[in-house]
């Protein structure tokens, strides 16, 4: 994608060039604990060896986290709807308003979907969707407040900032008072969804911008971290943007995490055009994301956690992605909609997922949602065995036996 001049002079107003600093220098300053800048990291994407960039990343890794130590979770993305009034051009999920595809799930609905992650050793849903023009806030409270009453011991991580942005310009409300009738209800968390790259330049070559701005993204986190709720933050790239864009992203995250510090963890993946508006866009290949994940590692040096996407990269750059930055694997995606409808899906059992932490060199640990704490099979098997029943066809091939306790 040519450089808009747009996107020129926000470049040079964040100073998102090259710094033109030897590499050699940058990552020097790196094991010495230095913060590197937006400009230096647009060097090491475009100068930086892919072995140093890792080794360099593995190391900042093993000082921000139990070096022997890799972890995943056990959740499941529930979306409850796939109609959506934005049409963006990345995206082969959406339905638009009266399409005979769409769909609004019922709450019995999205329950037995979380029974069954329960059955999985589950802890938590990433529940979120199109934007449905129809859907008031009431109706999120409902759901929320649906599942906190039948399903107690499960977390909520819930409603990303484009679908906050929409109710709450629909119920003329501010972030912050959606967020806080939202966490009343019983929200936990907020995902980083809708972030794609946070860029207005690229936003409104591919039809994000009236979802979300750049802006409005940075705006709703900052007021959910007002609300005491945590989030995590992402980067969806390879649409054919030019490098400044990510590092703009990356800038706008580490900036606000420098204000708030209330993300959890970032989580980048690589965009998949199949089915989508943009097929002609070339693929990224497992190299650029490597590198790319390690840069995020080293440039987000107030960000404790980052996962590597073993759901757009396959198995094994996922594995491979511990070695270049990430401490954890993300879910074993019992449920994935979104990527998915855009030609690439992946699962796993938790036995997989242990086992490829495992010969990757680490101890393999279940975490909570919010990294708050480890768990054991022990501790979610009463809840297996409760709903074992609600495991589908397609889906039991991930349950693993279940422990003798006692």
């Amino acid at each position: 994608m040519p450089i808009p001049d747009r996107f020129r002079r926000v470049a040079l107003t964040m100073h998102l060039e090259p710094s033109g600093r030897p590499v050699a220098e940058i990552l020097g300053d790196v094991q010495l604990g230095e913060r590197i800048s937006a400009g230096d990291a647009h060097t090491l994407l475009v100068d930086g060896d892919l072995l140093e960039l890792g080794l360099a990343a593995h190391a900042v890794r093993a000082l921000c986290n139990n070096p022997t130590v890799a972890t995943y979770n056990i959740d499941r993305n529930i979306n409850y709807t796939n109609v959506c009034v934005y049409k963006c051009r990345f995206c082969a999920f959406y339905r638009e308003p009266g399409d005979p595809q769409g769909y609004v799930l019922s709450f019995e609905e999205i329950g037995r979907k979380i029974e069954e992650t329960l059955a999985l050793n589950g802890t938590g849903i990433l529940l979120q969707g199109g934007v449905h023009p129809d859907l008031p806030l009431s109706f999120y409270e409902d759901l929320l407040s649906y599942i906190r009453e039948n399903y107690t011991a499960i977390h909520l991580h819930a409603f990303s900032p484009p679908e906050v942005r929409f109710i709450a310009k629909k119920e003329r409300l501010s972030f912050f008072e959606v967020i806080a009738r939202l966490k009343k209800a019983g929200l936990m968390s907020i995902p980083g969804g809708g972030a794609e790259l946070l860029s207005d330049a690229v936003r409104k070559e591919v039809l994000a911008y009236t979802k979300v701005s750049a802006d409005e993204w940075i705006e709703v986190m900052r007021q959910a971290h007002a609300n005491d709720l945590r989030t995590s933050a992402t980067m969806m790239y390879g649409m054919g943007e030019p490098l400044e864009a990510r590092i703009e992203h990356l800038q706008r995250v580490r900036d606000l995490q420098d204000e708030t510090g209330g993300f959890t963890a970032f989580i980048s993946w690589t965009f998949q055009h199949e089915h989508t508006d943009m097929q002609d866009v070339p693929e990224t290949f497992a190299h650029e994301y490597l590198k790319t994940l390690a840069v995020s590692r080293l440039f987000l040096d107030n960000i404790q956690h980052l996962q590597s996407s073993w759901v757009t990269q396959g198995k094994k750059i996922g594995q491979l992605g511990l070695m270049f930055g990430a401490d954890d694997m993300g879910s074993i995606m019992i449920e994935e909609n979104v990527v998915s409808a855009a030609g690439t899906s992946y699962r796993m059992s938790q036995d997989e997922m242990e086992h490829l932490i495992a010969s990757a060199g680490f101890s393999p640990r279940q975490r909570t949602n919010l990294y708050e704490r480890l768990v054991t099979r022990e501790e979610t098997v009463e809840l297996a065995q409760r709903y074992r029943h609600a495991l589908t066809p397609e889906n039991r091939d991930l349950a693993s036996p279940l422990p003798i306790v006692g």
